[in-house]
């Protein structure tokens, strides 16, 4: 971490939609809904956040069926107060297209989650940190930018904050 102070980061949380139906009736791999464990582990991802003070500033999702419907279960039952915002072309985004638009839908947020797919957050994890990061469906893994200001994010390093999966919390042990 060069000259970035640490109230100055920003943390981008990227959240991989939840399990998707496969066997739903939909006409393109863009209009595939959710299937109940996706839509569980949306709901619960969002209250776990909340709980744990990780809500994010920015909300932003790809406008495929999956991600869109992850984002919004997460944010009402969550109780988060940010709108969500759809970006088009997060839907098949590469990960260096995926820091152009958490630049420009960055504004004055600390922390922007984007909500969208797989195999680019993987990717974007790898670019971030220079290490391998597997993100399976309904996990929201942070990081801690190296960066004063999200118009800066495009070839932005930084660190794991945390990677939170789903299934810690739905298979019913957890008060949610």
């Amino acid at each position: 971490m060069t000259g970035v102070s640490l109230s100055a980061m920003r943390r981008l949380m990227l959240f991989r939609h939840g399990k998707s139906d496969w066997d739903a009736g939909y006409d393109t791999d863009h209009g595939r809904p959710l299937a109940k464990r996706g839509r569980r582990a949306a709901s619960a991802m969002g209250v776990v956040l909340r709980k744990a003070g990780e809500v994010p500033d920015r909300l932003i999702s790809s406008t495929a069926v999956r991600a869109e419907s992850t984002a919004e279960l997460a944010r009402v039952t969550g109780g988060w107060s940010c709108a969500l915002e759809l970006a088009p072309d997060l839907y098949g985004a590469g990960p260096d297209e995926a820091l152009h638009i958490a630049a420009r839908h960055g504004a004055d947020g600390d922390t922007v989650m984007m909500v969208g797919h797989e195999p680019t957050w993987s990717m974007l994890a790898a670019t971030i940190t220079g290490g391998r990061i597997e993100v399976k469906t309904g996990t929201v893994i942070a990081f801690d930018l190296d960066i004063d200001s999200w118009e800066n994010a495009p070839g932005a390093s930084g660190t794991l904050a945390f990677a939170i999966h789903p299934r810690m919390f739905t298979d019913g042990s957890w008060k949610l």
